[in-house]
């Protein structure tokens, strides 16, 4: 079994901390992305990123002076977006660090896939991006299958990523490896509708749940009920399990 999330816009750059273990897996990969990216300027760059010129300024400066094997930081640590603060994983103990490093994968447009102990360096660069270069047009079509075909072995993939990262993997996947999609929403309307910010923080929590409780069955983190989320067994199928805020509580707008 395996988790898989999506990777954080904001990286933290302090190599201060736990050593990484290894190198990402497809680091040969990524290191034909980086050449192709050295090569452009700044102003495709930035068109790729569609970011600010700050954030434009400090990540051209990343890629022209980057080297994949200096200054490492293990993945788990690098990321400070929302979902990553509610897991945190600086007050896990050695039996969840060694959970997630089991179960847990990032998906990243730059490394594709990501154990929590590997080491990577602040990069930006998301998975539907275009940088439209002759060697490297889409994101998505660069990574291709790759990423996929790291699933082969698995029986089951808990999705807790986004659908911009979950898509690299479900178009390809072999159809005898069990997806399930987790969604954590509130009733409004009788639909149900997630909210990005409350997601994130609920994507985090779950990881957290299932590494504080040594989750190996999909079906036991029907049991989490954090942040106020509990299990609807009436709104979830086989491959799609549905959280609700608030329990059964039906919302309507004015």
């Amino acid at each position: 079994m395996k988790i898989i999330i999506s990777p954080a816009k904001k990286m933290n750059e302090d190599i201060d901390l736990i050593k990484y273990r290894q190198l990402p897996v497809f680091l040969g990969e990524t290191k034909k992305i980086l050449n192709v990216m050295k090569q452009m300027s700044y102003k495709e760059l930035k068109d790729a990123w569609k970011c600010s010129d700050a954030l434009a300024k400090l990540n051209y400066e990343r890629i022209k002076n980057m080297n994949l094997n200096n200054n490492l930081i293990p993945a788990i640590f690098s990321y400070e977006g929302i979902q990553y603060q509610y897991m945190a994983p600086n007050v896990f103990l050695d039996k969840e660090f060694e959970y997630i490093e089991k179960h847990l994968r990032i998906l990243s447009g730059f490394y594709g896939i990501l154990k929590p102990f590997d080491g990577v360096l602040p990069y930006r660069l998301e998975m539907q991006a275009k940088l439209k270069q002759k060697d490297i047009d889409s994101i998505y079509d660069f990574w291709n299958n790759k990423i996929a075909n790291e699933f082969l072995e698995e029986n089951c993939i808990i999705n807790l990523a986004s659908k911009e990262y979950s898509k690299c993997i479900k178009k390809y996947i072999d159809k005898k490896v069990r997806i399930v999609d987790v969604v954590f929403g509130e009733i409004i309307d009788l639909k149900v509708k997630e909210k990005g910010t409350l997601a994130k923080m609920a994507r985090g929590e779950m990881v957290r749940f299932m590494a504080e409780n040594d989750i190996k069955e999909v079906e036991k983190i029907k049991e989490f009920n954090r942040l106020n989320f509990t299990y609807n067994d009436k709104l979830s199928t086989k491959n799609k399990y549905v959280f609700i805020k608030g329990g059964e509580d039906v919302k309507r707008k004015d």
